[in-house]
């Protein structure tokens, strides 16, 4: 057995919680595999290539706070937002890729440099939906403050399954709710708690993914914040919807239909708002084929599919605007046994010309988009200083 010394397990708890979570089916995830399924629509979010001067690699573990031994091999699942002109990271490590017990990590990247956060881990498990562990962070901002939401993973027993029945998504031993976290700074953050009330997810929603611009900010439509929920709900798809990002209430809305592309949902990974556009990025399956899509909506009417298209990112954490380029970050293709994030940034620019100064045939960038509508007309909130 791993780990054993004369036949005795020494492994810390989290490392046989991780050992035996340990997923290696979602391993064979690709960026490159899901940027090669791109279909040939105009109103598509492409045209993604690696920044190799962006990779993030930690140089340290962390103490952590549990005191428990904990170590990570792998980092996944990250976000961003910029701040001061400084690019915020948040990032999932864990024990083993795709494992149980991972914790939320921060680092900036200001003066050419990565920096991680000395205070790591920014997240870590406390409360008692999270003894399995905290999640795939997600970042917004909601006018001053910063909303951090994340995946709180929880041990699942026979009463509880038997209090929350749920025969179109079975929880097994492993539930998990949508938790919050605030902060006015992006480094001292307050816990909140679950947002999904189980009453109604039966032990499992994962994802908040919520209509985001390129500055981070979350936008709302018709004047409330939405939320799409993916997973769990009883196998059916569930919209949160809120006045202020703090209280959420979930009903069920049939908003997206992949018939067209002949899958099943895995998970709604980003809602990324461009001008009067809304488009989903989900990830699903296709015939064993793990695979990515896009699905456009209008912002007056954010259920309806107008279209959908094979071809998409595993931008779990949103879609970042990042001196005039959008960003996002992934550790999927990062090499075996190796903690690396790699970063993927659009050819295009603002004005519709890419790194090298070529024209961009394609759809408007969100920046230039976003400065000819009004954006109060669903409460975008805009930073103008970023």
């Amino acid at each position: 057995m791993s780990g054993t010394t004369d036949n005795v397990d020494t492994r810390s708890a989290d490392q046989v919680l991780a050992d035996e979570s340990r997923n290696d089916r979602t391993e064979a995830l690709s960026q490159l595999a899901f940027f090669a399924q791109y279909e040939d629509h105009e109103w598509l979010i492409k045209g993604f290539e690696e920044d190799p001067a962006l990779r993030f690699t930690p140089t340290h573990q962390w103490q952590d706070p549990t005191g428990s031994g904990w170590t990570s091999e792998s980092i996944i699942n990250p976000t961003t937002i910029v701040a001061k002109d400084v690019l915020h990271l948040f990032y999932r490590a864990s024990p083993r890729k795709e494992s149980l017990a991972s914790r939320i990590g921060h680092a900036t990247y200001q003066g050419g440099r990565w920096i991680d956060d000395p205070t790591n881990p920014t997240i870590w498990p406390i409360a008692s939906n999270e003894a399995y562990g905290v999640e795939d962070p997600k970042i917004y901002r909601f006018g001053d403050v910063y909303h951090l939401y994340y995946n709180a993973v929880f041990p699942v027993g026979e009463q509880d399954r038997a209090a929350h029945p749920s025969p179109g998504y079975p929880v097994d031993s492993v539930g998990c709710d949508i938790s919050l976290a605030v902060s006015s700074d992006l480094e001292t953050w307050e816990k909140i708690g679950a947002v999904t009330p189980r009453e109604q997810s039966l032990l499992w929603a994962k994802g908040a993914v919520i209509p985001r611009a390129a500055d981070g900010s979350a936008v709302k439509i018709n004047g409330e914040y939405l939320m799409y929920v993916s997973e769990g709900f009883n196998g059916v798809l569930h919209v949160g919807t809120s006045p202020d990002g703090m209280r959420w209430e979930f009903r069920p809305e049939a908003y997206l239909d992949l018939s067209p592309l002949d899958g099943t949902i895995h998970e709604v990974a980003t809602a990324y708002v461009e001008g009067d556009r809304l488009l989903l990025d989900f990830f699903y399956d296709h015939h064993g084929q793990w695979s990515a899509g896009q699905a456009l909506y209008s912002l007056d009417d954010p259920f309806s599919q107008i279209d959908i298209a094979r071809g998409g990112t595993l931008a779990w954490g949103g879609l970042t605007r990042w001196h005039d380029t959008l960003l996002f970050a992934q550790g999927w293709d990062a090499p075996l046994d190796q903690r690396q994030l790699h970063f993927y940034r659009s050819r295009r620019t603002h004005n519709g010309l890419d790194r090298n100064g070529t024209r961009f045939i394609g759809p408007t960038d969100s920046t230039a988009a976003e400065s000819e509508r009004d954006p109060t007309a669903v409460g975008h909130q805009v930073n103008a200083d970023e």
